[in-house]
């Protein structure tokens, strides 16, 4: 695991969205995990403009969606699948049948887990998965004492991650979808290389039980540890609680393979 520190949330951002524009220009056909919510809106924004201004390329590349309520209208203002269109589909040129997010309206949800984990599959795996963390430390909606082996299931919401998430439903919980669809973390660790991207002051505590804490159920994004191929992107608020700092830094600025990014000013 590698831990980058930023100096604001934008250049945090910025650095997680040239990270991925990178790997994308590598491999055009490159298949993409997603996450969503406020911390990735700046790097889907970030995407959009190399799209427009550099011709950063989308429509050889397939992606998933790390997760999706259930019984929400794929076209309802709160669904990932808009957030998904409204934050980057509607603003690149990616071809939306390679698009995919869990069908949190599936007449049968227990068919539609391993009809996902099998689009998966057949998509040759996931090449790099966009990850965020929630305040008590799920990745997806692996939600506390998610097995660190699970696959994409049916999992209900925690009382904290509804409070977190009713902004998203005007601020009232009690419209907010109780379950959801979610890759399991068994899932996730699948991935070829994971890129979590944490920023603000009321992550900082949970972003160092995840990384240099003990590996527990009870925090699953500290299953992450266990990945050869995991970067954490953060700022210097979300840092403040790690006490691995000064090495974090020195990664950023010594290690050869960040040379091309330390030359962009605005990472």
């Amino acid at each position: 695991m590698e831990v980058i520190i930023r100096p604001t949330p934008e250049r945090a951002a910025l650095l997680t969205a040239r990270i991925i524009a990178a790997e994308l220009r590598a491999k055009p056909d490159l298949v993409l995990g997603l996450a969503t919510g406020a911390t990735m809106e700046g790097v889907y924004t970030a995407l959009a403009a190399m799209h427009r201004s550099e011709g950063l390329d989308f429509s050889h590349c397939s992606t998933f969606n790390l997760d999706e309520y259930i019984g929400l209208a794929q076209d309802h203002p709160s669904s990932y699948h808009e957030y998904m269109r409204q934050h980057l589909f509607s603003r690149v040129n990616i071809n939306r049948s390679r698009a995919h997010l869990p069908d949190g309206m599936a007449a049968d949800l227990d068919a539609e887990c391993p009809r996902y984990e099998e689009r998966i599959r057949q998509a040759g795996g996931i090449d790099l998965q966009l990850l965020g963390i929630g305040r008590d430390g799920h990745i997806g909606f692996n939600e506390p004492l998610s097995a660190l082996r699970s696959r994409t299931r049916q999992k209900a919401l925690t009382p904290a991650t509804l409070a977190q998430n009713a902004r998203y439903f005007g601020g009232d919980a009690g419209k907010m979808p109780k379950r959801a669809l979610t890759m399991g973390v068994g899932t996730i660790l699948e991935a070829r290389r994971c890129l979590m991207l944490v920023v603000g002051a009321n992550k900082a505590e949970i972003l160092a039980r995840a990384v240099e804490g003990p590996i527990t159920a009870m925090v699953t994004a500290s299953a992450l540890q266990l990945h050869p191929a995991c970067r954490v992107i953060v700022d210097e608020a979300a840092a403040a609680s790690l006490e691995g700092q000064d090495y974090y830094r020195w990664i950023f600025q010594d290690e050869c393979e960040w040379g091309a990014y330390r030359d962009d000013p605005s990472v």
